[in-house]
């Protein structure tokens, strides 16, 4: 047996406008995790973007991989984990969902549980609460998901999203609990058969390729963002600035405060520059659809032989 694993996730956005709580995309902003056994636990972040102070039991990889681990009748053991990631905390680029997914990937290797991909989507996506982000980490690339009643996972998943994404990150959280405080409890029927008709064309454009018809339907949601605008920094100007620089849509990241556009590769560079130079207060990224989803590398520690002297 291995007694090293790396582990990567991608981060995801979700929704891409109408696609709510049910369309996900893996990006090529990654969650990496180097996990050794040893006597005693130790979660190391290597960079900002994890909880500074921690109690061990209340870090969310852990108390992912614990309850996996004694779900399937388990004794976790003792790990040293290094952690660095590239997804910035409450920031609509599935961060949590990321971490969920490794806890599940972490536990399913030292335990060797010997999880199915569908066992993946399944427990992932019954975590989070919705299929979106947590499917888009596990499979990487589009995936169009329901959960039934059950938790059980559906998914189509495209894989060969050729289009480039910018995402605009501002200097503040956005808890999706106080995003979705600011939701109507109901919509009536016309509006409801408009909303899904977006969603449903949003979803069969991104299929077919045609980013420029997916990027007017990112912008023609009617589920969540009309809500959400006012709580999003610069909504209005980003939006407005990415169309007029060529974009093909924009919308929010999830839950946001992140916004995210769909550009054509070509014009990406320029576009990037000057996206930064409108936008100084946010941090501007080009990223591309991941291609791998969840992935784990088995290494072994190399003792060196200390020759006494």
């Amino acid at each position: 047996m291995s007694n090293m694993w790396e582990i990567t996730v991608p981060g995801s956005t979700a929704n891409l406008g109408p696609g709510f709580d049910s369309i996900g995309l893996g990006l090529s902003l990654y969650l990496k995790l180097t996990v050794t056994l040893q006597d005693s636990w130790e979660i190391i972040h290597l960079d900002d973007n994890g909880p500074i102070e921690f109690e061990l039991e209340e870090h969310l990889l852990y108390v992912i991989a614990k309850n996996i681990a004694d779900q399937y009748g388990k004794q976790l053991p003792a790990c040293r984990v290094e952690m660095a990631s590239e997804l910035p905390l409450a920031r609509g680029l599935g961060s949590s969902a990321a971490v969920i997914v490794a806890g599940i990937e972490l536990a399913n290797q030292v335990c060797d549980l010997g999880l199915t991909v569908q066992d993946k989507l399944n427990l992932s996506s019954q975590i989070e609460g919705h299929p979106d982000n947590a499917t888009a980490s596990v499979l990487g690339g589009l995936t169009i998901s329901s959960m039934d009643e059950n938790g059980v996972v559906d998914t189509i998943h495209v894989n060969d999203i050729d289009a480039s994404f910018v995402v605009y990150v501002p200097d503040v959280e956005l808890k999706t609990s106080e995003s979705r405080s600011v939701l109507p409890e109901q919509f009536d029927r016309a509006y409801a058969v408009r909303a899904s008709a977006n969603a449903n064309m949003l979803a069969a454009s991104l299929m077919v390729h045609d980013f420029e018809r997916a990027g007017r339907y990112m912008e023609a949601d009617l589920f969540h963002e009309p809500f959400r605008a006012n709580l999003i920094p610069q909504y209005t100007e980003i939006h407005a600035a990415a169309k007029a620089n060529g974009a093909f849509g924009t919308a929010l990241s999830g839950a946001g405060p992140t916004l995210i556009s769909i550009i054509p590769t070509a014009i990406a560079q320029d576009f990037v520059n000057t996206m930064k130079n409108q936008f100084p207060d946010h941090q501007i990224i080009l990223t591309k659809a991941d291609k791998n989803g969840v992935k784990v590398k088995l290494g072994r520690l190399l003792l060196s032989n200390i020759k006494s002297k």
